[in-house]
């Protein structure tokens, strides 16, 4: 844990500061002559070479939006506080769209800016910013944000819907809305401030903060204090019947149900109360809940998909029914997934392997079917045993390869070293490596370690060889 976030007044402190610190280190009178040179454009992921960016280190979005359903235009400013991991020269951001960009500054001053390709917005500070050094970049923007329809991954980031619009960004959509470095290898904190007209209600990550009408505009904040990777962020806008609630010993439990869809009394208690209910479970089982909040969203966004937005999961649905399987993965995906997240893309099963088990021990929990039924079942039925579990590919990273031979890796594992080392990996792996960045080999290696066996052998057959297992 990297510590709370400061407030919003403390943030805008920090930011005067940095600036007039950063100047004073990088202008014309500075002691040494470092060699500044441009950040890279992309992070390194193979599977999406364009996205994320290099020379930085962002440690909090601070995103001041206003929605107009008339339009369903957007008037935005996202703040960046980053440290530079090099002396730069210039940086990129991944800011994707017809938004158009109204100010920019770093530390206060203009800055030059243009962009190419389908996101980069390359950025040229007036001074060159130091390794080390922490600074500040603001971008004013508006305009209507475009959601992405990838023939393979499906619909990703601003979403517009009939009463709003809701933003799922997994795994390329987070750059629809804000300026991002969008990679899950570069966590942040963030602060979310939405304006829109009154009536209308915004969800968010994290939790709330104090609530404000003005003027016919009611204004919503929400502070994720905990890192987040950005294809986790989330921003909900519509109607919606809200329920409040606690889980895990207090936890604030936040669900809510579209007034659409929310036609049987009673569901937004229910909704609430399962979630507590599958929350309480699985700390029995990966351990502490590793966020400040939790709870839930039930709307009719047509993308045809949950997710497991942190600390509030989507769930996109045409009726106000609830899936305990469902919640069960993506509220499981909070240890695995969200506070674990994968290095590179090519490591998802260590998200969706993980939420699809999670899944099989809640049937086996609570509608007593065992898991190596399950198991079973599924070896059995898996018609496609080609590809990688470890590296499917990029346009294959939601294939049921990935969730359905994950989840059997991981049985297969508990088969091979036992109940009572498996379960303790479940417990220890998310423990030790919360709110970082993990991949296989480290899992590997963390499994070596807990139990003293080489498992070699073992993951090369069902992670990285294609074909089908032999029992």
């Amino acid at each position: 844990m990297r510590g709370a976030n400061p407030s919003r007044g403390r943030l805008l402190a920090v930011s005067v500061v940095l600036s007039a610190g950063l100047l004073a280190a990088t202008g014309p009178a500075a002691e040494a002559a470092p060699r500044f040179s441009p950040g890279a454009p992309g992070a390194g992921d193979p599977y999406f070479p364009d996205m994320g960016n290099g020379g930085y280190d962002v440690g909090h979005y601070d995103i001041r939006l206003a929605y107009r359903p008339a339009t369903q235009a957007i008037d935005a400013t996202t703040t960046i506080l980053a440290t530079a991991t090099q002396d730069l020269s210039r940086f990129d951001l991944d800011f994707q769209g017809p938004l158009t960009i109204s100010r920019l500054t770093v530390n206060g001053l203009n800055a030059t800016y243009t962009r190419s390709g389908a996101q980069e917005l390359v950025i040229t500070p007036p001074y060159g910013l130091r390794k080390g050094s922490p600074f500040v970049v603001s971008v004013s923007y508006a305009g209507v944000p475009q959601k992405i329809d990838d023939p393979a991954l499906g619909l990703s980031g601003w979403v517009t819907t009939k009463d709003g619009a809701v933003a799922l960004n997994q795994p390329i959509g987070a750059a629809t809305y804000y300026p991002v470095n969008d990679t899950p290898d570069d966590k942040a904190t963030y602060t979310q401030t939405i304006t829109v007209p009154a009536g209308l209600t915004v969800l968010a990550n994290g939790e709330p903060g104090p609530t404000t009408t003005r003027d016919h505009q009611t204004t919503f904040r929400w502070s994720m204090n905990r890192p987040m990777a950005s294809e986790l962020s989330m921003l909900a806008i519509g109607n919606y019947d809200v329920t409040h609630g606690t889980a895990a010993g207090g936890l604030p439990n936040i669900t809510a149900i579209g007034k659409s869809i929310d036609t049987k009394p009673g569901q937004g208690k229910v909704f609430n109360q399962t979630t507590a209910q599958v929350i309480q479970w699985e700390s029995s089982v990966y351990g502490p809940y590793p966020f400040d909040s939790t709870g839930g969203i039930i709307a009719d966004v047509g993308v045809h998909y949950a997710l497991e937005t942190q600390s509030r999961p989507v769930y996109d649905q045409r009726t106000s029914d609830v899936d305990g399987d469902l919640l069960a993965h993506e509220l499981g995906h909070q240890w695995f997934g969200d506070s674990l997240t994968p290095v590179r893309w090519s490591d998802i099963w260590l998200n969706e392997g993980f939420a699809t088990y999670s899944e099989w021990l809640y049937q086996e929990k609570f509608n007593g079917i065992p898991v190596q039924q399950t198991f079973a079942d599924t070896y059995a039925g898996e018609e496609d045993w080609s590809g990688k579990v470890a590296d499917p590919g990029r346009d294959h990273i939601f294939d049921d390869l990935v969730y359905n031979r994950g989840a059997m890796t991981l049985q297969a594992l508990r088969l091979k070293i036992g109940d009572r080392a498996f379960f303790r990996v479940l417990t220890q792996w998310p423990s030790t490596h919360r709110y970082g960045n993990v991949s296989t080999q480290e899992f590997i290696r963390f499994v070596e370690q807990q139990t003293g066996r080489d498992l070699g052998s073992f993951f090369r057959t069902w992670l990285y060889q294609p074909g089908k297992p032999t029992l």
